[in-house]
Parts: structure tokens; sequence; C-alpha cells
């Protein structure tokens, strides 16, 4: 249940200017797709009528002293929403310059495969959109090869062939089935046969339980032939990659009840003179005895095998793999996370520097990125200085690399980064490609998150968080008040949250909320024991440790104990459910595509995820003690829930389910559900309507004060 955790982001909103595809499950008398939301009805609580919006200082003057949340800020929903510009993967073209797939909000989320020029070109025409549904999640939607790119199309997921820069039509590669059945994804082109090989996912016999192959594509163009199977017979594949030297082929693979962070394993094929796999090696992960989780394998130029693992020590570390003694030997041994969990294909955490044996990589430590070149021939290593904190894909040329990162003040970008002739510093730096450009007139106003180390549940156990206390030169609190908190709780539930600028979280703290960012036990980031805090305990430990986090808030005194918010999506949707049942922390809570029912998630989600489940919540009675849908009677405040009506991985009647109990129950609740959206919001008027009606709503039923910006709020059932 991962969702993209790099980065998610004012007129009045009236009946006219609602999102078309919306439909108000709170309004169950309009059915149709034009809401008509009911006036606003400003109470926050019995004790006290709400404080009203906050008036700015004059220019010159000290911060006006106004209520926490009710400060107005230029950071509106309408610019968080124009921000939510996705990555979707990067790459090198024959010609040195970087493609790169941009998500576009206001082409409702279209993927774009773009080409750096002095003024970047779009690759592929209005009509197509990059972007593979294989394994749901997709990643790896693209390849190139000097100047042709093999790209996925969303609407048909048939893979295409198009010429960069030559105005031609894409040609398709793959047959048409009749429908959008079998996808692509992770494709590299191979040099010893002219095919294009790919990971591919056929759904057409059965949509929960799909087959999985690895598949060489011919790239003639002249027909779209059958794929030819290469590998098959296991669960799942990912990262096949062939070397330029010799005619072999590197994978991952792994099986149920296993995800890839779990155990995995390396192979090596060996290509025959007809182009089929005459001989496999299993290369790491199939040792009984050394529990493994194996990624990212790539060839140097030099035809070494190199790869991620987290044998022994429990983080994932490069290695390499010695073909004639077939030892695995470490490249750089740290207690560091030197990749993230297989969620997407086409992870690149690191690369070759053109011919050389040098490589350039990323890792993650106590919450934070660090870049660096190892020159595998001396094994020194030099550590590198650029402005992003946060890093994640690199691709690399001879002595220059294309890196995607952010920090505290710079969204997430894409980078040039040049270095000296021993590849040891940087001489340069620029930004590429950046989600929001326009982001940096707003640094006056951002809040710098805190890296917090906080108590669990458990003595002497600590966990993780990032706080962003309120933020705005215009305002200050009043001297005898205390913020309102809101908690986040992040998908995955194997991932991880990082404090990057991100305008969603800026949009709360500008306007005089405390928010918090919760790497809760089971995160990402910390090494494979943090990692397995959640297993057989989800709903036990994520719950835990953000009860926790915001207690010690409290404690500290940086927050209203009396005002605590929690808001999720997808899987840290069903942690905010179940901290709203299964705990009397919180006053309200915003459940975006989240999980009611594990047992009814069990039953219906996607094949990638159909064991993990298990896996983190355990026998049949865990499944019912720990559904927060069992337990509606325990609920005892406000939730507001959004849902995609296209979502496979939570399908609706998980949010409905939950919506029509708290409402017989008379527990103020509204359901919002978004007609063409899936598993993850794309289209920014349904991104910008989110956003506001959680503010709205948290205002009117805790805040105990009256937002800024001029949002007329949905009915709330049980309230208005």
């Amino acid at each position: 249940m991962a969702t993209r955790l790099a980065s998610i982001f004012s007129p009045a909103l009236n009946p006219a200017s609602a999102p078309a595809q919306l439909l108000h499950r709170a309004l169950p008398r309009f059915h149709h797709r034009r809401a008509c939301p009911s006036p606003p009805r400003m109470s926050s609580s019995p004790a006290a009528s709400p404080a009203p919006p906050a008036t700015a200082a004059a220019g010159g003057d000290k911060p006006a002293a106004a209520p926490y949340g009710s400060w107005r800020s230029p950071i509106t929903a309408d610019v968080v929403s124009g921000a939510d510009k996705r990555l979707g993967g990067i790459a090198i073209a024959g010609d040195g310059r970087l493609l790169w797939i941009e998500g576009r909000p206001e082409e409702k989320g279209r993927m774009v495969i773009v080409k750096e020029e002095d003024k970047p070109v779009d690759v592929i025409p209005q009509e197509f959109a990059a972007r593979t549904l294989a394994q749901e999640y997709g990643g790896g939607a693209f390849a190139v090869d000097k100047s042709v790119v093999v790209f996925s199309n969303y609407k048909d997921q048939r893979l295409y062939k198009q010429a960069i820069g030559t105005g031609s039509p894409p040609v398709p590669l793959t047959p048409d089935y009749g429908a959008p059945d079998v996808s692509y994804a992770d494709g590299v082109f191979d040099p010893h046969f002219g095919h294009y090989v790919t990971v591919v996912e056929d759904r057409r016999k059965s949509s929960l339980n799909p087959t999985t192959t690895i598949a060489a594509i011919n790239l003639s163009g002249d027909d779209t032939l059958e794929p030819k199977e290469l590998i098959s017979g296991n669960d799942f594949y990912a990262f096949p990659r062939i070397d330029q030297n010799k005619r072999r082929m590197a994978w991952i693979e792994w099986s149920h009840p296993n995800m890839p962070w779990d155990k995995s394993e390396l192979w090596v094929g060996y290509f025959s003179e007809s182009g089929d796999l005459a001989k496999r090696v299993c290369v790491a992960g199939g040792n009984p005895l050394l529990v493994e989780s194996t990624s990212e394998p790539k060839w140097s130029p030099k035809g070494e095998l190199f790869f991620v693992s987290d044998r022994g020590s429990g983080f994932w570390n490069i290695y390499k793999w010695v073909e004639q003694t077939n030892e695995i030997v470490p490249v750089y041994a740290l207690d560091a996370e030197f990749t993230r969990p297989l969620w997407v294909f086409g992870i690149s955490s690191y690369d070759f520097l053109g011919n050389s044996n040098c490589v350039i990589f990323s890792y993650r430590q106590q919450g934070r990125s660090y870049l660096g070149v190892v020159d595998c021939d001396s094994g020194s290593v030099s550590i590198l200085d650029i402005p992003f904190s946060d890093l994640s894909n690199v691709v690399a040329a001879d002595d220059y690399f294309y890196i995607e990162g952010a920090s505290a003040n710079v969204p997430l970008s894409i980078a040039k980064v040049t270095l000296n002739e021993s590849k040891t510093k940087v001489v340069s730096f620029s930004i590429v490609w950046s989600s929001s450009p326009d982001a940096t007139q707003y640094k006056p106003f951002f809040s710098t998150p805190e890296l917090v180390e906080f108590p669990t549940s458990k003595p002497d156990q600590k966990a993780y968080a990032y706080f962003y206390p309120p933020s705005n030169p215009n305002f200050q609190g009043l001297p005898d008040e205390k913020p309102p908190l809101l908690v986040k709780t992040h998908g995955g539930p194997t991932a991880e949250t990082r404090a990057i600028l991100d305008l969603s979280v800026q949009y709360w703290t500008s306007r005089g909320w405390a928010y918090v960012d919760v790497n809760y036990g089971g995160s990402t980031g910390y090494g494979r024991e943090y990692r397995e805090r959640l297993l057989e305990k989800w709903g036990i430990v994520d719950i835990d440790d953000c009860c926790s986090c915001a207690r010690f808030l409290v404690e500290s005194g940086k927050v209203d104990g009396q005002r605590l918010c929690i808001t999720g999506r997808s899987a840290g949707g069903y942690t905010t459910l179940a901290s709203l049942a299964f705990r009397d922390t919180f006053k309200a809570g915003a459940s975006l595509y989240g999980v009611g029912d594990l047992t009814l998630l069990r039953a219906e989600t996607h094949k990638f995820e159909s064991h993990y489940i298990d896996n983190l919540v355990g026998n049949e009675r865990a499944y019912y003690e720990r559904s927060p849908i069992n337990f509606v009677n325990q609920f005892t405040c406000p939730v507001i829930l959004f849902q995609g009506l296209e979502d496979k991985v939570v399908p609706p009647d998980q949010a409905r389910k939950i919506y029509n109990a708290l409402k017989e129950k008379g527990l103020p609740v509204a359901l919002v559900e978004y007609e063409g959206e899936q598993h993850g919001f794309r289209k920014a008027e349904n991104i910008k309507f989110t956003l506001e009606q959680q503010m709205v709503f948290f205002a009117r039923l805790v805040g105990n004060f009256e937002v800024a910006d001029d949002i007329t709020p949905i009915k709330i059932e049980n309230f208005d």
C-alpha cells in the first residue's frame, strides 16, 4: 500500500467550482457529479466560539498575535496542487542529455517523457502517457538507447518505440489484446540480439493472480510479435540487466509469501546462440541459512556484476560478485541503507561513471542522505557535498551525473552534477528540473523540520519523526495558547517519510498548525531490525508509536494536547483509523484511501501484496481484532474519508463501510469519492479539494478557530 513519498501537493470553493468528478457521499440526496456543499457552520466545540481569521501585521511591524490555525498564508491549496509534479524515472540519451518522466496535475496526472534541451521538450505526443500498471504501482515505464525511447503507454499498456526529435509517431511493439491487461516494466535494450528485454505482467486470465515473466520484445516494429518468454515460474521478477560485454543477464526474483525486502534472489543466466537462457546460476539469496534481500543488479563497464544486499549486517550495502571464485565481496560496508524498498520498478541508487571503475552512490543514515564516489580499484571513498539532504535515483555519464534530490528548503528536483578529473569533488551543480520552481518565493513561510527521537511504549526503545513547528513571518500565536498538531502517518507501511520541502506540509504550518511526520517502527531507512518491528504487529507498533510521538510533543510543551489530529494515506490511512478506534489520543482524523477491514483487504488486494498483509498481521484472530471496521463502537471522534473510485489496492467499499457505520453510530463523518482516481490522487482539482476539506473539517470540529481561506465546507453527517 505504498504511495509516492517523495512529493504529494485561494479562490473560494463554491458549487460551480467543485471538481466535476466529485461525488459527495456525505450528501446522499445529491448523486450527480456536481456537489452542492452546505453553507458553513463554523462552530468548533460546545465550550467556545471559534476565533475569527487573523489579520496580518502591517509591513515592518512585528508579527501579529493571532490564534494558531487562523493565520493567512500565500501557500494556498491552488499553489500546493500545482506543485504536485511527480517523477517517474530518469535516463541519459545518446547525446548525453537527460530524459525524465514527469506527472502533470494540470493534465489530470498525465505522465510525460521530457528531454533536456535549452527549453525542455516533450518526447511523446499529447495523446500518449508513459505509465505502466505492472504490480499496480508501476515504475520503470521507459528506457532509452541513443535516440530511441521505448515506453509503456498508459491507456492500452502496450509498449511503443519513439524516435526522439523526428516528429514521427510512436510505433507499437507489442500486440493489441483488446484491453489493457498486459503490462510491461523495467525494460532494457539487448545489444546482442536486438531485443527489448522486460518484465511482463499478464492479467488476461486473472487480475488478482496474474502471471509474471521476463520476456524479449522484437524491436523491428515491422509487426507486433508475441513476446519471447525468457524466464518464468516464480511469482515475481525485477531488474533484468544485460552485460554489454558478454551474452548474459542478471535479474532479481522472489516468491510468496515474501516481499522483495524480506527475501529475494539474484540470478545470472547465459544466453545461447538462439537468444534463450541456456544456463542459470543463483548468485545470492539462495542460501537457506542466510536471509537476505537483494536488489539493483548492474554490470560494470568491465563486465563485473554489482548489486545491493542486506546480507549479514541487516543494512542494504553494495556488493560485487567475483564469478571466477563465486565469491561475494563488499564494495562499501556501512550501517546505512544504499537502496530503498522495491515498491516500484526502475530504482537506480548507484551507477558507474563512464568507463571508469568508479561508482557514484547515495545512502541513508539516521534520517539523512549522503552522496559519494567509491574507486573500486583503490577502495577509496569520497563523500560529495551538494545542496540536497535527500537523494534517490542517479544516472551517470563520464564525469557528470544526474540525481533526484531535495532538502528542507528545496523541493523535489533533478540536478546535474559535474566532478573534477579525479572524480573526488563537485565542480558544478545546477537544477535541471523542479517539481515546484516557484516554491522559493514562499521561503520566509517555510517551517524547518526537526528530527525528533522519542521513546516508544517498549522500554529503552526509540523511534523517529520530523517535527515542523508553526511558521509565518506575519503571525505569532497567542501568549496562552499552544498550536494544534496534525500527525502524519506514512503509507507502505514499509516505507520512509523524509525531511524534504513539501508544500502540502507548509500549507498547514504556515497557517499556525504544528505538523509531525512519523517514521514508526517498521519504516525503512534504519535497517532490517527496525523494519521488522512491524512483522505481525501492524496495527500495534505503528499506532503506539504515533500516539507516543504525539504525547511526547505535548509533554515537551510544543503542542496543545486537546487538539491532536491524525491523517494518513493508504497504509497510513489504516494507522489513522486504527489509532481512532483503539486509542483515545486524537480528537479527529482524516483517512485518504485507508484500510478499514484487513480481512477484506487480503481478499481483494492485488497479487504483489496478497501475502504482505499476512506477514504484517499474523493469524485470523489478529485480522479481526485489528480491523477498525469491527470496532466502530470504539470510535469517539469525527472522521473524514477520501477515496478514489478506481482504486484496486484499497477498494472503495472499505471507505463506504466505515462511513456508513460511523454515520449510524452518530459520529460526525464525511466521505468524498473521486471518479477517475486510483490509489493516490493525481488530478490538481482533487488534490486541492482534499487538502482544503481536511483543513476546514479539523477547524470546525476541534480547532476552535476560523480558517483564513474562503473555503465552503461539505456537509458533515451528524453535525450539520
